[in-house]
């Protein structure tokens, strides 16, 4: 009798306990600015949007980041398909990929089909999707900075997925916010794009999957 009340009492407490929130992993799938080339990953967007979800209460998300200096747009599909079958199986996919292609001169075309193969496999797998768009330097000439610039809205208007309509937004060209290269952010120009990611990443956060 003892112990069927101390059951009833055990089934009782179960059913009256708040659900505990469902853990969410956030893959940050990308090149050299992600990873945070030349700091640490500290300092890099991935670990600092960490922090911001944190702090907005959310301790049930976790950030990887999966950045890999010189990674090009080619290598998205192979990458997202073996963090596919990790333990920790992404949630949603923040696809940071593309400049490489643009510093190399790579035909658009290419990038967008390599972007567009990722996109699908992470959206037939369940994931949810923020494009990171990019933009090239003026000196590449405006027929291919505007053909890269158009890319990303383009993809994310025919395959349903968020967009950061620029990725280095208030960083890019600003010798105060980058590194010595002038490419790679330091560590107050990454605050400044994980606030930017935050923006278009709090959103997705807040809706059920």
């Amino acid at each position: 009798m003892v112990f069927l009340k101390h059951l009833l009492f055990a089934v009782l407490a179960l059913l009256t306990t708040p659900a505990l929130a469902t853990p969410t992993t956030v893959l940050c799938l990308g090149d050299s600015l992600t990873e945070g080339y030349g700091l640490s990953k500290e300092e890099a967007w991935p670990a600092v949007l960490e922090g911001l979800i944190k702090a907005s209460g959310r301790t049930d998300v976790t950030v990887i980041n999966a950045g890999i200096s010189g990674a090009t747009s080619a290598s998205a599909l192979s990458r997202l398909k073996w963090h596919l079958k990790t333990i920790k199986k992404p949630a949603i996919v923040i696809l940071e990929l593309g400049p490489n292609d643009g510093l190399r001169g790579i035909d658009p075309k290419a990038t967008e089909a390599n972007l567009v193969a990722a996109i699908r496999l992470a959206k037939q797998s369940g994931l949810r999707v923020l494009l990171a768009g990019m933009q090239m330097p003026p000196n590449y000439g405006p027929g291919f900075t505007e053909a890269f610039r158009a890319m990303f809205p383009r993809i994310a208007k025919s395959e349903s997925v968020e967009l950061i309509p620029f990725f280095l937004d208030g960083v890019a060209a600003k010798p105060n916010l980058n590194l010595a290269d002038g490419i790679h952010p330091n560590p107050a120009g990454y605050k400044i794009i994980a606030q930017t990611v935050w923006r278009s990443l709090q959103p997705m956060l807040e809706q059920k999957p």
